[in-house]
């Protein structure tokens, strides 16, 4: 996996964390920095934990499935990807009628939600032979940007943004998903 598809994974899973980010800074009349700032450092530090994990967790297993990882990879983030196609065309979003502060519980709460989808990604990257340390650096420097970026931004893009980003989000881990099978089975080659 090249830098230029490891920054397209990065951003595809960093949208549910920015949705939420959004929802938080349109919650409040005047977004708060800091507070801005403490949501993305938990939701940049649990998205690049996740995959991490998901990585340890998939080099135990890796040689055990290696002729059909490829398929792994490929279930996994159609799975992640679908979710997050589907939550946008069920109109699942965000309430803005919540607290303007997080507390600890939540922040916490709300990282791991919005971060599991990152462990099933970790797995894939066993399977792909990532060098995990620079891909999770890059997809916790990237979740937090973006979510402190959409909280300071929150008040002004309004709810349709968030639903965008899901989508696109959604569709990048697809088409990185199908990507991966593509080239397994040589039907790609890039």
């Amino acid at each position: 996996m090249n830098w230029y598809e490891l920054l397209l994974v990065a951003v595809g899973l960093s949208m549910d964390a920015l949705t939420v980010a959004l929802c938080k800074g349109m919650a409040r009349k005047n977004p708060d920095a800091r507070q801005g700032l403490l949501l993305a450092v938990f939701f940049g530090a649990f998205q690049g934990l996740m995959p991490l994990l998901g990585w340890f967790l998939g080099s135990r297993f890796s040689h055990t499935i290696a002729a059909f990882d490829h398929w792994v990879a490929f279930v996994l983030l159609l799975i992640i990807g679908g979710k997050m196609i589907v939550n946008v065309i069920k109109g699942v979003s965000c309430p803005v009628d919540q607290p303007e502060r997080c507390s600890f519980k939540e922040l916490v709460t709300l990282s791991i939600a919005t971060s599991i989808d990152a462990l099933a990604v970790g797995i894939t990257f066993a399977f792909l032979q990532v060098t995990i340390l620079p891909a999770v650096l890059l997809i916790g420097v990237t979740t937090l940007a973006l979510s402190l970026a959409a909280y300071l931004l929150g008040n002004r893009l309004g709810i349709r943004f968030g639903s965008a980003a899901e989508l696109a989000g959604g569709v990048v881990l697809v088409l990185i998903g199908s990507k991966i099978l593509l080239e397994h089975l040589e039907i790609l080659a890039f």
